[in-house]
């Protein structure tokens, strides 16, 4: 079960088009319904990277002359969405979604433009360039280049001679390396265009022997004049390059790679500071491409073009230079030291810390396939098998089945197994208690009644919700958590499209959800969405406070999960077309290296934490026994980085800065995936392995082996074995289990006394512990257990509003607003509480809360809300103010616009502009007019002008 997929089987492959490009000329591929005569024609190849010409260059200047009639035609590269658009003059093609489709845009220059591609992220990436319209000739001519000298004699650094006279040539890229043939090149595929100058130009492998390496490196020579050009081309890689190294000191002073094409672009050296000083040029290619992954492509970009140095008194100007900034340079391959290995053999091979170690506790034929488990009250393990993934089965027909392993004698191996239930469909989340087990198999979130003295259910299967998407069965419904309130937690992804309820319900009872955290009480039976967004979070845990966290794939990985809050997307639009801005990632780094985005550093990012998919999430609360900087931390595996990612959470603001640790685990081996990891009594760590070659999930059944799982254990040296059994303790044992140092006890026994029910010692011993207890988390586990068992009034609940600890403050405020309803005397404490509270952690549970309240109750608390200047930078404030205030338009959009306008947040006098402007009534419109009179008579500001002008485009619109 693997938590990404590659959008092409590798980024590299797609940019072995070159397209065709021309002034005056016609395209290769002319859309039908264009045929009218054009005085300048342009055609570009379209692709994440940019817009590239025929000679290579990228987002190129496209020039015309006023009056002239202009087509520009783009071919898309790859399987992607495209298009093109000019800003000014609005105009925009049709999108085109296949490999070499193309598509254009006709129109008359008038006044200069840009043109760019309007599919949301893309502009961003870079696909976005220039049209001027200019007087006199639309083409640069550059002055002519000398060739440098040596002895009174012209160096062969075009390569004309035939040979590598001059040059000296180490290892086999370089050992035949000049072509001599007119395009194509007999080392490219043949639809390539290289451009080269003269008879020859060189390569160390081209996309045929890609797989060789060396060093060419040329004779020392003087510099004589201050500039100088070189061409060239080839793979974007850190070890395929070109370098102008300094005689005497083996200083390089300019070095460039290719940008991952094959035309020969000119690249421009700035050569003042070594006039009259000798160089040389040395051209790498130490890298083979060679994928180590069986599933991903050789990179056959991985050499590097070179041709013609020459030397210019003045700086040229090329109309397809090669910009250094243009250039997306990758790191060479991670290295892969193992695959294939016996679960005995992968557990020897991985790297952990000082102190620690890892067994084996299960493997196959005992286990097969582990896609998600948890840990009961016993400390057993609790894992499904996903043999029916990825394709669900018919009705009554599933494969997957539940195994419970329990460890006797506390030698690490899982020595004892039993099946609870078989015949299961597509079964993707679990965890048990409340009387019995609690299964995500889309479409349905299903209850197994179970009698646990004998580990056997006591009943069928019932549904108790239906209408989980399965339209990716690797985003349906995971990660399930129990959460600190007595809810059942869990996350879906953004690819897969639900609308739940309970069975029969008609939509208007129902919840569309994609991307996500969402949450079921298991008495009340209650469904909500609790926040939405990220991309397919496959990860969810809680810290000592009991902030949600979530890991995400493809998009930044970290998010901080607050109730009603948006969050960045990785695709799709938010339910709410007035959200106009989501949360972004609280981590301050990703796990990929390189800027053409995740996919493109897969197996090559290391060193920054091993790529961007990430399954499972475990918030180290463990106990004692390990090391204290562990305690709070997030673990997550990165399954292209075959490791454990660390992360380390600092509060900062309302929320929290996630920061980078050094990796946890190393498993050094490619098949390795981990999709979870969970402590235990003891304070040590299982993790589930779905041990596959094959990382991507694919609907295709075959691609993955059905054969092999694992589970392993990893222990610190600290670490004490015990055996227990939480459902044979007392109430007060239970209540007493609340203050021990390892959460696995405070959550089994909060869980326990929550099926147990409302009991009067439980509740004043909880209370003992919430009033006298001096650790803010400590009172706040009694809070959670007095809350699951209802043993609070309202009173007891708003008196905890004056509470000296922010935390508890905070969780007051959510558990009074549970329901999605207070009383007016709460709501009268909640507008105090904006007007005069300290903590931006109370401002922005307060801020939550409202978003679960009826609109008509905001706004009070609201309107102390968006006067707090100190919030203006705050990482989520803003936002999930805005998500509040938004209803409020609709409700009184004179009063909404009132509060907005004396409002200190950024953004939400704008967003109100927008938000009412979307109401489209007279009056709605008038409110704005009066505004834009308003703001007229101030002083002139950047402010004022972005205002009236976002006035002026909502009243048009």
């Amino acid at each position: 079960m693997n938590k990404f997929r590659l959008l092409i089987p590798f980024l590299f492959a797609v940019l072995a088009l070159t397209s065709p490009y021309s002034t005056a000329q016609a395209p290769k591929t002319k859309p039908a319904q264009d045929t009218e005569k054009v005085d300048r024609e342009y055609a570009l190849e379209a692709s994440m990277l940019g817009y590239f010409s025929k000679d290579g260059a990228r987002n190129p200047t496209l020039k015309a002359n006023k009056g002239d009639r202009v087509r520009i035609t783009i071919t898309d590269a790859e399987q992607m969405t495209h298009d093109i658009a000019l800003e000014k003059l609005g105009l925009k093609s049709k999108s085109i979604n296949d490999k070499g489709a193309s598509t254009s845009i006709t129109f008359t220059a008038d006044k200069s433009d840009t043109y760019y591609c309007t599919v949301p992220g893309h502009r961003a990436a870079g696909m976005v360039g220039s049209f001027e319209v200019v007087e006199g000739s639309v083409t640069n001519a550059t002055i002519a280049g000398q060739v440098p000298m040596k002895n009174g004699q012209p160096l062969n650094l075009n390569f004309e001679t035939g040979t590598l006279k001059d040059w000296t040539a180490t290892g086999d890229a370089f050992a035949n390396p000049l072509v001599a043939q007119d395009d194509p090149s007999p080392i490219h595929e043949k639809d390539m265009h290289i451009g080269f100058a003269g008879k020859y130009f060189l390569s160390s492998g081209g996309t045929t022997n890609y797989k060789l390496t060396g060093t060419l490196t040329s004779v020392p020579f003087t510099v004589t004049q201050p500039f100088a050009s070189f061409m060239v081309s080839g793979g974007a890689l850190q070890d395929t390059r070109v370098e102008i190294v300094q005689a005497g000191t083996d200083k390089v002073i300019f070095h460039s790679t290719g940008q991952g094409r094959a035309t020969l672009q000119p690249v421009v050296v700035d050569l003042q500071p070594y006039l009259n000083q000798e160089i040389f040029i040395r051209i790498i290619d130490n890298e083979t491409g060679i994928s180590q992954i069986p599933y991903i492509a050789n990179d056959k970009w991985a050499h590097i073009n070179f041709d013609e140095f020459l030397f210019y008194p003045t700086r040229p100007n090329f109309p397809n230079e090669l910009q250094q900034k243009d250039i997306i340079i990758l790191p060479p391959l991670d290295p892969v030291l193992h695959a294939g290995l016996s679960g005995t053999e992968a557990a020897k091979v991985m790297t952990l810390p000082n102190g620690f170690k890892i067994s084996l506790a299960a493997a196959e034929p005992d286990v097969v396939k582990p896609i998600c488990f948890t840990i009961d009250w016993r400390g057993r393990l609790w894992v499904v098998e996903g043999h029916t993934y990825p394709v669900p089965a018919p009705e009554g027909q599933g494969r997957d089945r539940i195994l419970i392993f329990e460890d006797t004698n506390g030698d690490g191996t899982l020595d004892k197994k039993k099946v609870f239930a078989e015949g299961l469909n597509l079964v993707s989340g679990i965890e048990v208690g409340m009387g019995g087990v609690w299964l995500g198999a889309a479409p349905y979130l299903l209850f197994i009644p179970a009698d646990f003295k004998n580990d056997t259910p006591t009943g069928p299967a019932q549904k108790l919700l239906d209408g989980w998407g399965t339209q990716d069965t690797h985003e349906v419904l995971n990660s399930f958590r129990w959460g600190p309130d007595g809810w059942l937690y869990g996350t879906h992804g953004v690819f897969t499209h639900s609308n739940v309820g309970k069975p029969g319900a008609p939509d208007s009872e129902r919840t569309k959800l994609n991307a996500g955290v969402w949450r079921f009480h298991p008495t009340t039976q209650k469904f909500e969405l609790f926040a939405e967004g990220t991309s397919n979070p496959w990860g969810l845990d809680f810290n000592d406070y009991g902030h949600a966290f979530v890991t995400a794939c493809v998009i930044p990985h970290m998010y901080q999960m607050i109730q009603g809050g948006r969050y960045f997307r990785q695709a799709g639009k938010h339910f709410n077309p007035y959200t106009y801005d989501d949360i972004k990632t609280h981590a301050d780094h990703v796990h990929w290296l390189g800027e053409r985005g995740p996919h493109a550093g897969n197996f090559r990012s290391a060193s920054a934490g091993g790529g961007h998919a990430h399954s499972g999430a475990m918030i180290y609360l463990g106990g004692d026994s390990w090391p204290k900087e562990y305690r709070n931390d997030i673990f997550m595996n990165n399954i292209n980085g075959a490791r454990l990612n660390h992360d380390h959470p600092v509060r900062e603001g309302s929320g929290y800065l996630v920061t980078h640790q050094p990796d946890f685990l190393v498993m050094n081996d490619s098949w390795s995936q981990w999709l979870n990891m969970k402590y235990d009594p003891s304070g040590s760590v299982f993790a589930i392995d779905w041990y596959d070659k094959n990382q991507c999930h694919s609907p295709n059944p075959d691609v993955h082996n059905k054969t092999m799982g694992r589970i392993f254990k990893i222990t610190h040296e600290n670490d004490k074995w015990v055996q227990v059994d939480l459902a044979k303790a007392s109430d007060m044992e239970l209540v007493n289990y609340q203050l021990h140092p390892n959460e696995w006890y405070v959550r089994q026994a909060r869980l326990l006394l929550q099926e147990r029910g409302p009991n009067k010692k439980v509740h004043k011993a909880l209370k003992e512990i919430l009033a006298k207890n001096p650790d803010a988390t400590r009172k706040l586990r009694a809070l959670w257990a007095l809350h699951v068992t209802k043993g609070l009034t309202e009173k007891e609940l708003t008196d905890l509003l004056s509470s000296e600890s922010e935390y508890v403050r905070s969780w007051a405020i959510q558990l009074l607003a549970e329901n999605k309803s207070v009383s007016p005397e709460t709501l009268k404490r909640f507008a105090t509480l904006a007007q005069n509270d300290k903590s931006p952690l109370v401002r922005l549970y307060l801020t939550s809360a409202m978003i679960r309240l009826d609109p008509n109750q905001r706004w009070d608390v609201l309107d102390a809300l968006v006067q707090k200047s100190e919030d203006k930078d705050d990482h989520n404030l803003p936002l999930l103010v805005w998500y509040a205030a938004e209803p409020l338009s609709a409700v009184d959009a004179k009063r909404a616009l009132q509060m907005a306008e004396k409002a200190k947040l950024p953004k939400l006098l704008p967003y109100t502009v927008q938000r009412i402007g979307a109401l489209g009534t007279e009056d709605s419109k008038k409110l704005l007019k009066e505004l834009n009179d308003r703001v007229g008579k101030l002083e002139h500001s950047h402010e004022t002008h972005e205002l009236q002008s976002l006035i002026a485009k909502t009243l048009e619109e």
